[in-house]
Formats: C-alpha cells, sequence, structure tokens
C-alpha cells in the first residue's frame, strides 16, 4: 500500500478470483466457467465486430436489449445490460444503499457483497445459514433492510423456491431486493416473472456461465422502469461504453441461439448428477446444488488437503478458508471426462 492511497479504503478487503496457476496444463474445476465453446454463431457476430473496433460501442446496447427484453417478455426500459453481473450488482448498491439505507445478505455467500459495501461505505449486515447450509427466508422476511440474495447459493448451490422469494420481497415493500440469478439456468426458480408484481425486486443474471461467455464479461438486471432508470444515471455517471461492440454482439447471438446454451445447461445438470452419486459412493456429504458446481466435503480428509492433492494431480477446485466451510471444496461441473477424472484421482487420494 503507498501512501497515496485514501484512508477509505485502506481496511478493504479485495475480492479474491479463482487461482489460474500457468505453471502446467490443469483441468479447471475451480471458477464455475462452462465447459463449452459459444455457439458459432456467437463466435462470427463477435468476430465481425473486431473491424469496428475504431468506432465507440452503443451505450443503449440496442439489438442486445430487444432480444433480452423478447427472452425474458420484459419491456426494453425494464433491462439494462453491464459488464459481467458484478457492474449491475455494484449499480444497485450505489443507487439504492448509503448510511440510512443498509443491506442485509447470508454469512456465507457471494464473496463481492461485502466488497462492494465496504467500497461504497455502506452498513451491512450478515445472516447466518441454517444448519444444513441453507438460507432460512423467514430470516428476511420484513426485515426493513436493503437484501441481497443469491440463487442458488454461492458456494453452497442451494435454491430458494420462488414462493419463497416472493415472501421476502412483499414483506420489504420499502427497501430494495436483490435476486442474484448467476446460476439460475441449473435448475432453480427465476424471479424475474415477479418483477412487474413489485417494484422493489431486481433480478441480475450474467452470460458467464450459462452461456459460456465468462471472457467477454457480460451481465444484466431486470427490474421496474423506474429502478433501471435508477441505475442508469449511474451507469452514465460512470461508463457509459459499458459494453464494448465484440461482447454487444456476442451477447445478441448467444441470445439468438439460446437453445444451444439451455441444452448445454441439461447436459451439466445430468454431469452434476453422476458427480453428487459418485462422491457420495466414496462418502462425501453433497450438498443439494442447483449450480453449475457441487459443494463437498470428506470425512476422510480435509477440504484444503484434498484441494492440494487435487492440484497435484492437475485439477482445481475451489477452498475457502472460511472456518465453517474450511471442510468443504466447490467444484465445478464440466464435461463427463472430467468428471471422471476428478472422481478417479479422489479414488487414488483416499486410498
Amino acid at each position: 500500500m503507498s501512501k497515496f492511497f485514501s484512508n477509505k479504503y485502506s481496511s478493504l478487503e479485495a475480492y479474491t478470483p479463482g487461482e489460474q496457476p500457468k505453471d502446467m496444463k490443469y483441468i479447471t474445476l475451480n471458477t464455475n466457467e462452462s465447459p463449452f465453446p459459444p455457439s458459432q454463431k456467437t463466435i462470427a457476430m463477435a468476430c465481425e465486430e473486431a473491424g469496428k473496433l475504431q468506432l465507440y460501442s452503443d451505450p443503449e446496447c440496442t439489438p442486445l436489449v430487444a432480444k433480452g427484453a423478447e427472452l425474458y417478455g420484459v419491456k426494453k426500459t425494464q433491462i439494462l445490460f453491464t459488464n459481467g453481473s458484478d457492474e449491475i450488482l455494484n449499480f444497485a448498491f450505489m443507487a439504492f444503499c448509503d448510511s440510512e439505507h443498509p443491506i442485509v445478505f447470508p454469512e456465507i455467500t457471494y464473496g463481492f457483497y461485502p466488497v462492494f459495501a465496504e467500497l461504497n461505505g455502506i452498513p451491512y449486515e450478515q445472516i447466518p445459514l441454517k444448519d444444513d447450509f441453507s438460507v432460512d427466508y423467514r430470516d428476511y422476511v420484513s426485515i426493513n433492510k436493503n437484501i441481497v440474495i443469491a440463487n442458488p447459493n454461492a458456494p453452497t448451490g442451494i435454491s430458494l423456491e420462488l414462493w419463497q422469494i416472493e415472501e421476502i420481497v412483499k414483506s420489504n415493500p420499502n427497501n430494495i431486493v436483490i435476486i442474484d440469478e448467476a446460476y439460475v439456468d441449473f435448475g432453480a426458480q427465476s424471479a424475474v416473472s415477479l418483477v412487474d408484481k413489485y417494484d422493489n425486486l431486481i433480478v441480475t443474471q450474467t452470460f458467464s456461465k450459462s452461456r459460456s461467455l465468462a471472457g467477454a464479461r457480460l451481465g444484466f438486471g431486470i427490474a421496474s422502469e423506474a429502478l433501471i432508470a435508477d441505475m442508469n444515471t449511474i451507469k452514465y455517471s460512470t461508463n457509459p461504453y459499458n459494453v464494448n461492440r465484440m461482447t454487444m454482439m456476442a451477447g445478441y447471438g448467444a441470445l439468438l441461439d439460446n437453445d444451444y446454451y439451455m441444452s448445454n445447461c441439461k447436459v451439466i445438470e445430468e454431469n452434476r448428477a453422476y458427480t453428487k452419486r459418485e462422491l457420495e459412493a466414496l462418502g462425501f456429504l453433497v450438498l443439494d446444488s442447483k449450480a453449475n458446481f457441487v459443494f463437498a466435503k470428506s470425512s476422510k480428509i480435509r477440504g484444503e488437503e484434498l484441494y492440494l492433492k487435487l492440484k497435484e494431480k492437475g485439477i482445481l477446485v475451489r477452498h475457502f478458508s472460511k472456518e465453517k466451510i474450511k471442510d468443504f471444496n466447490r467444484i465445478t461441473i464440466g464435461t463427463k471426462e472430467q468428471m471422471e477424472a476428478l472422481v478417479c484421482a479422489i479414488k487414488e487420494i483416499l486410498k
């Protein structure tokens, strides 16, 4: 830290992304990327834009907004595309939270929530999960504070039912409720259907997981027209050209090829079920995930030790040092061959 670094950020603990070592070729099951490439149409549309990079991108993302609104059944004024879903989340924190409007979220969840709160000087509260690592929706009913919940949650993969989300939203009419649906396409219920019913709901999603565009950085939020207008004020006050030309058209191509991506999600769900069965047969506790990963622990080996031994064998999984989950590892679901390699490596380690 330099002597010039502002004191207001001196205690900030930055988010730690998944490791990407370059010392050997790994099977990467640690960053929740899709194992499938983008569709040919997605690639072709991005490549076509590469010849126009001397021009600014369309700040309104016109074709992308039109197609996204059509696919999700909302007005074009109810959807906002951003540089990854992290940006739409930060816009929401900036627009609706402050010292008088704190925010709450689960104690074990996506690591960016406390970072966004601290970065923006927002008081926050972390609510413990239940003993089975699920979110108890009743903890958030009539809490009278802004709320953000990842559904399915990360790193557990456990999801809330749609009626539980609705109970949270309707019981806090004077506060914003953000439902972060980064993993919703792998078997959970989306809350987009509630947006027209409740003017305090923001649903965020990403193209990084289910649509194979983690490297393109594209996310979006769906909400009432008024909330989207508020977040557009933040966007145009910080980075009006936040989605570049190639990413915008890659996203457009992905929405045109939506069936391809949703079919890939079904394959991942099948591979997730296979992985869960195999790990449970080895004595693992595997939480009931609706995401493109599983969260698992073994009574035969510590979580960190398993993570390190798998790394030695060229397989990366994600280990967290937080006390309550230090014996777990989060394992991204890849191809069937990758998951078979994982199971084989774990069997060798447990010997």
